[in-house]
């Protein structure tokens, strides 16, 4: 090869780079299923070796350190919301117009929780105030409490403060970065018991999913008494279940009255 076409061929590759292109592709094809299992990784003494997905993993701990720094640094509700409007590591905050923190009276003795925002809290920056939410009102109220109500008010906040997109679960990692929040929220509004409302909220505050089996049964959340609830949105879709959610609301009634 004359020396034109080797610094020719040399700035048509460095072209290809610059595009993007990651792997060459030869003229012979290869057989995947014939190379061996584990391809043997040459390192340099002392040198460390990053595997496969090691880097992705690594950013999903530092966003899960980076939320427990942040949420144990907040000394009141006010920090705690700072906090989270300041919190970049949630791709779920890209895409949402507002942050959805709270709603009701802080101080409460029931803190309610939520799975996340709709279109409405959404645009609204309020947890619960779409058609779950005007359920949830007409539930609280019949058992005399309510978001301002008087004597019996109640806090509402959600697992996740932004809306995540087209309404689909939060993944396990974005789970992961709001529960060292959720634990902090909890801490500082100082609820005597806990209201988990759906499977999002029983997976990140019990670790545990199947609200339907959960439902009913008293456990303890952070060290705080907690009702598994059906979600007011799951009652839209089956009114079936309204039957186990007023014994469910009679159970709260009868918890808060009986100390």
């Amino acid at each position: 090869m004359e020396s034109s076409d080797f610094h020719h061929a040399l700035a048509l590759l460095d072209w290809q780079i610059e595009l993007g292109a990651t792997e060459a592709i030869g003229e012979t094809p290869v057989n995947r299923y014939e190379l061996p299992d584990k391809a043997k990784v040459q390192k340099k003494p002392g040198s460390a070796v990053m595997t496969p997905g090691a880097a992705t993993v690594a950013e999903k701990i530092d966003g899960v350190e980076a939320a427990r720094k942040a949420a144990l640094g907040a000394q009141d509700l006010e920090q705690l919301r700072a906090a989270l409007a300041a919190f970049d590591h949630c791709d779920l905050k890209r895409g949402a117009r507002n942050l959805v923190f709270s709603d009701g009276v802080a101080g409460a003795k029931v803190m309610i929780i939520g799975e996340a925002p709709g279109r409405e809290e959404d645009m609204q920056g309020r947890p619960f105030v779409g058609r779950a939410g005007q359920l949830l009102d007409r539930m609280l109220a019949a058992i005399d409490m309510g978001r301002e109500h008087q004597s019996d008010p109640v806090y509402i906040t959600n697992v996740l403060p932004w809306r995540p997109p087209q309404n689909r679960d939060p993944s396990s990692e974005e789970i992961a970065m709001m529960r060292p929040f959720v634990e902090r929220h909890i801490a500082l509004a100082k609820p005597q018991v806990l209201v988990i409302m759906g499977n999002i909220s029983a997976q990140t505050l019990l670790g545990k999913r199947g609200i339907t089996r959960l439902r009913g049964h008293w456990v303890e959340a952070f060290g705080v008494p907690a009702l598994p609830m059906f979600h007011p949105a799951y009652l839209l879709r089956t009114p079936t279940a309204k039957r186990e959610a007023w014994a469910d609301l009679l159970s709260l009634q009868a918890r808060l009255q009986n100390g």
